[in-house]
């Protein structure tokens, strides 16, 4: 269910609130390091952790970066509200998918690092900006996302020191595998800015910052 109060308020996203002492976090862990010694071609967590256990994650470790072999990523009816940047670093994502995450709303912009990713199932219509809902986009110049223990860098260059004294966060909507995914990246200036590529068309023709008042195109419904 998007958090989402009606066209003309704004939409907030959740606070990170996994646990990060429990069983299933831990289980997860230790089958990332699992699959990153054996090489594996396909991850899918549900599978190995069992249904109870995949329930209570909500957030992705940072450590899906040491899957770079993985050329199928599959998060099937996950709770998952959010992913790292580090997925960018998965350079053998072909398989992108997370049908039915229903709270999955965004992804980040370091998912365009995976060049040969080709193909994605997501369930477009609980995604901010879907061109048949046009759900809002959080307004991320006054509650910036943070992610759990990672240094920011920029999106586009890598620095981790912002030109302007501190990094902006910009949506932007991009065609990512077989969809069309809101991005948040994270810009460290207006050279930066300026690199981020044009957004598809029928979305919002601009990267920005979202907010109950962000204008978008007319929906298709």
């Amino acid at each position: 269910m998007l958090e989402a109060y009606g066209p003309h308020e704004e939409t907030y996203i959740r606070p990170d609130k996994q646990d990060r002492k429990g069983k299933a976090w831990q289980k997860l862990l230790e089958l990332i390091d699992q699959a990153a010694h054996e090489q594996w071609t396909e991850f899918q967590p549900s599978k190995h952790l069992g249904r109870k256990l995949w329930e209570q994650i909500t957030v992705l470790p940072n450590e899906i970066e040491k899957l770079t072999k993985v050329k199928s990523l599959y998060l099937y009816g996950s709770r998952l509200q959010r992913i790292p940047p580090h997925i960018g670093k998965m350079v053998s994502l072909e398989e992108f998918d997370p049908y039915t995450s229903y709270h999955l709303h965004w992804f980040p912009y370091e998912i365009t690092r995976c060049k040969k990713l080709k193909d994605s199932r997501v369930s477009t219509r609980a995604i901010y900006g879907n061109y048949k809902y046009r759900s809002n986009f959080p307004d991320v110049s006054r509650n910036p996302v943070n992610y759990h223990h990672h240094q920011t860098t920029c999106s586009i260059c890598e620095c981790t020191t912002p030109q302007n004294g501190a990094f902006k966060q910009f949506w932007i909507s991009l065609w990512i595998g077989t969809d069309v995914l809101p991005l948040l990246a994270n810009i460290c200036s207006d050279q930066c800015l300026q690199a981020l590529p044009t957004p598809h068309q029928d979305y919002v023709a601009y990267p920005h910052q979202g907010g109950a008042k962000q204008i978008q195109p007319l929906s298709e419904m």
